[in-house]
This record gives C-alpha cells, sequence and structure tokens, in this order.
C-alpha cells in the first residue's frame, strides 16, 4: 500500500491543506510543555509533518522512523521546503524489534499508527518507553459505526488481496500501556471517528 505514490500525495495534500484539525490538537497538546530544546519522534510518521509542525514551532531536533523507506525522499522534500534541514532525520527501523535502536525523545509523536499493527498495544508500550516528557497517540474510536466502517475496510482489502488491516483498540488498554512505562494521561479529544491522547511523564 505504502508506495512511492501514496508517498508522494501526502505531500501533496500536505503543501495544499496543511494538517487537519485532529493532528492541529495533538501538535497543540504535544507543545503545552514546551518545545524549547525538545527532540520530537514521529514513529510511523511517513512523510513526518507533525515533527515538522513541532520543529516550526520551537523543537530543536526531529527525527521520523519508519518501516516504509518510500516516505524517505519525500520527507526530505518537505524538511528541504520548510528550512529544516540539518535538524530532521529519516531512519528505517522496526521499533517494535529493536526499540533499544532509537534514541528517546522529548516528545514522541503515533499518528495513525497503533491502528495499523496486529500489535499496536505494544508499540504504544515501545513508543512510551522512548518517551522522555510527552506522548501524543491518535486511534480510531472505539465505537460501533467506526467499527463497522473498518470492518468492511478490511473486508476490501481482502478482495483486493492486500495483507494490510486495520485494527481498533480499546482507549483503555492504550492508557494502560503508556502507564506502565510510567506516563500518565493529560489530554484526550477528537472528533466522530478519530481521537487522541497525550501523556506526560509522571514525576
Amino acid at each position: 500500500m505504502f508506495k512511492p505514490s501514496f508517498a508522494r500525495k501526502s505531500l501533496d495534500r500536505y503543501r495544499k491543506k496543511g494538517l487537519d484539525s485532529l493532528e492541529q490538537s495533538m501538535v497543540s497538546s504535544a507543545a503545552e510543555a514546551g518545545l524549547g530544546g525538545a527532540r520530537v519522534l514521529e514513529i510511523g510518521g511517513g512523510i513526518g509533518t507533525i515533527q515538522a509542525e513541532l520543529l516550526s514551532a520551537g523543537a530543536a531536533t526531529g527525527e521520523v522512523v519508519e518501516l516504509v523507506s518510500a516516505f524517505e525522499p519525500y520527507a526530505r522534500e518537505l524538511a528541504r521546503e520548510k528550512g529544516l534541514e540539518g535538524r530532521t532525520s529519516f531512519v528505517v527501523a522496526d521499533v517494535l524489534e529493536r526499540p533499544d535502536s532509537i534514541e528517546p525523545a522529548d516528545v514522541v509523536v503515533l499518528n495513525r499508527v497503533v491502528c495499523c499493527s496486529p500489535d499496536g498495544v505494544e508499540l504504544t508500550v515501545a513508543a512510551a518507553g522512548l518517551a522522555r516528557r510527552t506522548l501524543v497517540l491518535s486511534y480510531p474510536r472505539a465505537v460501533w459505526w467506526v467499527r463497522l466502517g473498518i470492518r468492511m475496510l478490511n473486508i476490501g482489502y481482502w478482495l483486493m488481496r492486500r495483507s494490510f488491516r486495520v485494527f481498533v483498540y480499546q482507549p483503555a488498554a492504550l492508557v494502560a500501556a503508556a502507564e506502565t512505562a510510567g506516563l500518565g494521561l493529560a489530554e484526550n479529544g477528537g472528533g466522530a471517528f478519530w481521537a487522541f491522547a497525550a501523556f506526560r511523564r509522571v514525576p
């Protein structure tokens, strides 16, 4: 699914529309504790739009960690356009397989990522362990109309012979996963389909 054409469309969409309302809320929440001197880590970040916005808002450095290398040239193109070259990097790595290979960050972002993995709860645990200060993640709401829509979507993927599937997790499971790494829920919100949660490191 995540081919260069998909990555290019992601960049084109961002150029035309910027962040959507959910992503804007995530950026605001991530910046709540301050961004001065902060390192931002966006796991499964695609072209890295959220970390780019946080860098523009005052964070010092950022990194996008992806399973798919197709996003890299477009992430670098976005960084050039926003004048962020030298402050951001792109790494192809599996956070679940090698969490120790990723440098911790003050702010860790998982935007529409946990729903792409059958190990979404474990991914949240790993991301929380990498967050020195803040973790912000988004996920599909666990309500019947979302579950129905995702079930139909997965049937479509099955008919197209694609292995990719979308998963819905109970928010309580994601909160508990973050808490195991010493984070506490600080804020949540969202709309009819997507929700987000922000966690802070508990002193």
